[in-house]
């Protein structure tokens, strides 16, 4: 059934239904934590996540706002690890709301309000992240899904999209990373990855072990793709995810009473 639920450790989550599809979204940071099609999961949560609110939840689609990776609040911002309020739902959709609080202002004291939207649709999951300037300063942030998706094993797995001939920032080569020109179609991974890929925001995931594909669908918003996964770390279940992440990596200038929306869509299909 669909509705308001508590896991075991006590965070309550968004059950959405639609036929032989579910989603589960999380209060605690906002983050869909699973969706399934025909019994077959495509987001993935790490065997070692915390899901009693003590940390920021390892997986699914986690919030990266308003500052991606290390800078000057804490890594990848607090969207991910404050609860997130209710605002509307039905049983195939959910609306959250994420307003400043004390615990935000003292990192980041700026006059946002931010939406996030889930709809189960017939043949896709679709999200949107409104974020709105309330103020009448302009303020500067970044916008991320640091979305985890479901493996059967990384050898089965190609990302493909408008990879080839594109620049990356590659994080794992020397001290802040160095930029390198990727001459792949078809992205593979047999290395630890941590590569940030600006102005692709196409990619599709093959699976050969379950024959299924998940294409992720950047409609506005998120320019560039993140490809992350641990590669060799068994704790963090390294060899059952990777992390395709939509992002806004260049800042993005709200001014007052402006505002900014971040669409993406997950559909799921055969190879």
């Amino acid at each position: 059934a669909a509705g308001l639920m508590t896991n075991a450790e006590g965070l309550e989550y968004v059950r959405l239904v639609n036929g032989d599809s579910t989603s589960d979204i999380y209060l605690y940071g906002g983050c869909v934590t699973s969706y399934k099609v025909g019994g077959q999961e495509y987001v993935a949560v790490r065997p070692d996540a915390k899901m009693d609110g003590s940390k920021p939840i390892s997986g699914g689609l986690s919030h990266c706002w308003p500052q991606f990776g290390p800078g000057e609040i804490q890594q990848h911002g607090f969207a991910r690890n404050v609860n997130w309020t209710v605002k509307s739902m039905t049983d195939t959709t959910v609306e959250l709301e994420m307003a400043p609080s004390d615990y935000t202002k003292e990192m980041w004291d700026k006059e946002f309000l931010c939406t996030f939207t889930v709809a189960l649709e017939d043949d896709k999951l679709s999200t949107r992240m409104l974020v709105e300037n309330k103020g009448e300063e302009a303020f500067d942030f970044q916008a991320a899904l640091h979305s985890y998706f479901t493996v059967s094993a990384l050898e089965n797995l190609s990302i493909s999209g408008s990879f080839a001939g594109k620049e990356f920032l590659n994080k794992m080569v020397g001290d802040g990373g160095e930029m390198q020109t990727e001459d792949r179609e078809v992205i593979t991974i047999s290395e630890e990855y941590d590569r940030v890929y600006k102005g692709v925001n196409d990619p599709v995931l093959s699976d050969s072990g379950t024959g299924k594909t998940l294409t992720v669908m950047n409609t506005a918003g998120y320019e560039d793709t993140v490809i992350w996964n641990p590669y060799g770390n068994e704790g963090m279940g390294y060899n059952n995810f990777v992390c395709v992440e939509s992002v806004k990596f260049d800042p993005v200038t709200l001014e007052g009473g402006a505002s900014w929306t971040g669409d993406m869509s997950l559909k799921a299909g055969d190879i």
